[in-house]
């Protein structure tokens, strides 16, 4: 694990506003922003309710906007801010984008793909492993989470 860049807290900001909006549209609340050269290529939260769509998690919808946005598949010297630790789906997408540098707020105990259960994006066996940042503003990245699910079962 690398030690925070300034912007990260910038731009995992901008991922926070993301997983509000997904959360105002009733979606599980996890946003996502893509950085490449220092500009934003891509920002998206969990839609899965709205699209009907098992696979429209922030991560993946921002990978496929970069991907447009850029006009290639590789993601290469691209960081993506995510404000929950990536599941195993989301984590084989990064492997396969080329993603350099992956960057997260909250870490997640029952699908985290990154540290919690499995370790994906270290691991040596795969041709392609991103820089992880963890922890970038957990406190509240988790809270929105809490929050939301808090709300739902009441």
């Amino acid at each position: 694990m690398l030690l925070p860049q300034p912007e990260d807290l910038v731009y995992m900001q901008l991922a926070l506003a993301e997983a509000q909006a997904a959360a105002a549209a009733g979606e599980v609340p996890v946003g996502a922003v893509i950085v490449c050269r220092d500009e934003i290529v891509a920002a998206a939260h969990n839609q899965r309710e709205t699209l009907r769509d098992p696979t429209a998690h922030a991560e993946m919808i921002a990978i496929t906007q970069a991907a447009e946005s850029l006009g290639a598949w590789r993601l290469e010297g691209c960081t993506l801010y995510v404000t929950l630790e990536p599941c195993p789906m989301c984590a084989g997408a990064i492997v396969q984008s080329r993603a350099s540098r992956v960057v997260y707020g909250a870490t997640d105990p029952k699908a985290g793909a990154v540290e919690s259960l499995y370790t994906l994006l270290a691991d040596d066996r795969l041709n392609h492993r991103p820089d992880v940042q963890a922890g970038v503003l957990a406190e509240p990245c988790g809270a929105i989470l809490t929050e939301f699910f808090r709300a739902r079962r009441r």
